[in-house]
């Protein structure tokens, strides 16, 4: 990402306490085949997944990706991105309702066809670190189902973060109560 934002970036990518850099003492240890998600970085890290991604919804598939990234931020678990050919053809519609990330950007919010709660979330216009993946998807495990490899994903607790928890990851999570500080 470019060393050369607005200062009002800079502030909001600054406040955050925890960077990946020591694991607190409050994080569970991760075993054999885990992560933990205090051992990820703050700027979040992006890393290719060649797992199969599966979104469904009561109303048939939604997306199929073999290829997806990972969004890896510092207590959270991680966000699966699907490029744009993987999603169903006419299965989403943008809604009204936009929020902002200081690492990735403006956010665009998708609802299931015909339907007005965001399912899912994209970046048309990321900055530059997340910028390969412009238009790319995140889905809310929350609101429809989600697979990686097979495994039905866990939704973040918070209702405003949308990280996929599966058996790899140990946490806690941000978005859990008490954790409003992290």
């Amino acid at each position: 990402m470019s060393d050369d934002v607005p200062g009002w970036l800079a502030a909001a990518r600054a406040q955050w306490k925890n960077r990946g850099q020591a694991r607190p003492s409050f994080a569970v240890a991760p075993g054999p085949g885990q992560e933990s998600v205090w051992d990820y970085p703050r700027p979040p890290a992006i890393a290719p997944d060649t797992r199969r991604i599966e979104v469904a919804s009561p109303r048939g598939p939604v997306a199929r990706a073999e290829r997806s990234v990972r969004v890896l931020e510092t207590s959270h678990p991680p966000t699966f991105y699907v490029p744009p050919e993987s999603l169903v053809e006419g299965a989403l519609e943008v809604v009204p309702g936009s929020s902002h990330c200081e690492w990735k950007g403006r956010a665009e919010y998708l609802a299931l066809a015909g339907t007005s709660e965001a399912v899912g979330w994209r970046y048309p216009k990321p900055y530059e670190g997340f910028a390969p993946y412009a238009g790319w998807v995140c889905f809310y495990p929350a609101r429809v189902e989600c697979f990686v490899a097979g495994e039905r994903v866990r939704p973040q607790a918070g209702g405003f973060y949308g990280g996929w928890i599966t058996d790899d990851v140990v946490g806690p999570f941000k978005g859990e109560p008490g954790t409003g500080g992290w």
